[in-house]
């Protein structure tokens, strides 16, 4: 077995004291000043050399130094940082401390701003992910994170449950689906039930077709192991406000009948990404004492081929009692979703639903492999998720909302949509969002819709959890 690495968050400077390697992490401003020269064991000379010698780019940049047998290393954050991005520069983060090496490590993160730590700090656990199967070394490395600001250290209240909370996120994206098949992530969920003391309710195979979910129930029931919809609550006492957190849980996407290519299919393993942070939110945010009802919904199935696969032309018929034709098996996840959304409407009645899906390739489109892209219901949410995001450090940007516009890209001659657009050119990701909110009750509540295709994968496709900060951060959402 691999190395397995535990990454621990503290507010005190001397547990990264004598770490075989530090990584100081930071923009310039905050590397060069009193506080942070005063905890880093390098000559002023050879400090400021190391900082002469770093100009960051548009990805920062890092160099390093020894002193004895430890090694320093200076990682220098980006200056540029537009007003869509975060000012924490954590996009920058995991590729900058992954320079650090595979040993014991402290991560000393000087931060321009207290508030940017939250943000930073996550970013951190991103480089330093649970899944891995390489043969070799089976040692278990320790990696500490310590955030100091202009005054000295910053409290780390919530950081721990918040950065494991990513990890489980990433390790499940990373795991392939002969391991986290539906069982073995209804499996998870339960261990997530007993760690938080939530309420768990599974409902699953032919229990899901018999109760009205044609979408989740057609898209996975001809996969080995069945669908399943699981319900996590948490419900303290005295609670005003009720969230539901959907997330779409497709263990691998083959495109079913309308089959992918050998050039799309390999990676679908994270298709999964929406539950995987809805579950690792659900974790962090009970842990770190949630004050409101949540519930977080998984989605799951696998899109598998075989003799009992949906065909296009079938029609379903949905949770919510309307009816989909059909017309691209590789359209699947907002099927499940728009089960997931109906069921938590009529079950919970929240005040705001969130979904949160790797949903359409058109966001990579739209957004990039940054930004999620966003679309909801409510201006205030959409005010309140941008800023939720520049403050976690997992940036999102709205999507055209225009229902009226969007409605036509589904209309069918049999049944009352479609499932996939007609004209793949025309707000492709907008239309893809609006076929799950049309599912939502006649007077629905509050309703943000999170497209995370493109910021859940890094650039060597490993799962980064993204989603778990930016749930964490929207909370029960604007009053």
């Amino acid at each position: 077995m691999p190395t397995r690495t535990n990454l621990a968050c503290s507010p005190d400077p001397l547990a990264v004291a004598d770490t075989p390697t530090l990584v100081v992490v930071g923009r310039k401003a905050a590397l060069e000043s009193d506080g942070v020269r005063a905890l880093v064991p390098v000559p002023a000379e050879t400090w400021t050399a190391m900082l002469r010698r770093t100009e960051p780019a548009q990805t920062g940049a890092s160099t390093e130094s020894w002193v004895g047998e430890r090694k320093v290393v200076l990682a220098v954050l980006p200056e540029a940082c537009s007003r869509h991005m975060s000012a924490s520069r954590a996009w920058a983060v995991p590729g900058l401390v992954k320079q650090g090496g595979k040993g014991d490590v402290g991560v000393l993160v000087a931060v321009s701003e207290p508030s940017h730590a939250f943000a930073t700090v996550l970013a951190v656990a991103r480089a330093y992910p649970l899944y891995d199967h390489r043969s070799g070394d089976t040692r278990t490395r320790a990696v500490t994170v310590v955030p100091v600001g202009p005054h000295g250290p910053v409290a780390v209240d919530g950081f721990q449950a918040a950065a494991d909370g990513v990890r489980l996120a990433a390790r499940l994206v990373d795991a392939p689906a002969s391991e986290l098949h539906t069982t073995a992530f209804v499996a998870e969920a339960r261990a997530v039930a007993l760690a938080t003391g939530a309420e768990l309710q599974v409902i699953s195979g032919e229990d899901l077709r018999d109760g009205g979910f044609g979408g989740l129930w057609g898209v996975g029931k001809a996969a080995t192991h069945g669908p399943a919809l699981v319900a996590l609550s948490h419900r303290p006492e005295g609670a005003t406000r009720s969230v539901a957190w959907v997330g779409k849980g497709i263990v691998y996407d083959t495109g079913g009948l309308s089959l992918k290519g050998k050039d799309h299919m390999p990676g679908m393993k994270g298709d999964m990404g929406g539950a995987a942070a809805v579950l690792g939110a659900f974790q962090a945010a009970v842990s770190r004492g949630v004050d409101h009802d949540l519930t977080a919904i998984l989605c799951l199935a696998e899109n598998s081929v075989g003799p009992d696969a949906t065909r296009p032309d079938d029609v379903l018929e949905m949770f919510s009692g309307k009816t989909v034709e059909v017309n691209n098996t590789d359209a699947e996840g907002r099927l499940v979703l728009a089960d997931g959304v109906a069921w938590a409407c009529k079950t919970l009645s929240p005040d705001l639903v969130i979904d949160v899906a790797t949903l359409t390739g058109a966001a990579l489109v739209t957004g990039g492999k940054v930004h999620a892209s966003i679309y909801t219901n409510s201006e205030r949410c959409e005010h309140a998720a941008v800023a939720a995001g520049r403050r976690s450090g997992e940036v999102v940007h709205p999507l055209l909302f225009a229902p009226e516009l969007h409605r036509q890209q589904f209309r069918s001659p049999v049944a009352d949509m479609k499932n996939s657009v007609k004209d793949r050119a025309n707000a492709q990701c907008s239309c893809a969002a609006w076929f799950v909110g049309a599912h939502l009750p006649d007077d629905p509540p509050a309703w943000l819709h999170i497209d995370i295709a493109g910021p859940a994968w890094d650039a060597q496709n490993r799962g980064t959890g993204f989603g778990v900060g930016l749930l964490l951060e929207l909370g029960a959402g604007p009053e």
